[in-house]
């Protein structure tokens, strides 16, 4: 049970920081993906609520 807890917010956290280094903001105008802080608190925060 904390295992989920635990593990999603890290894989979450992994495919947040894979999303911006892939697919990114050029701009730096998109509220996620302009910092890789950013997308992996968002990526975090997601999968620990899927968890």
């Amino acid at each position: 049970m904390i295992l989920r807890y635990v593990t999603g917010p890290i894989i979450g956290g992994v495919l947040g920081f894979l999303y911006y280094k892939i697919v990114g903001c050029r701009t730096g105008s998109c509220p996620i993906t302009s910092s890789p802080v950013r997308s992996i608190i968002y990526g975090a925060l997601m999968g620990l609520i899927l968890a």
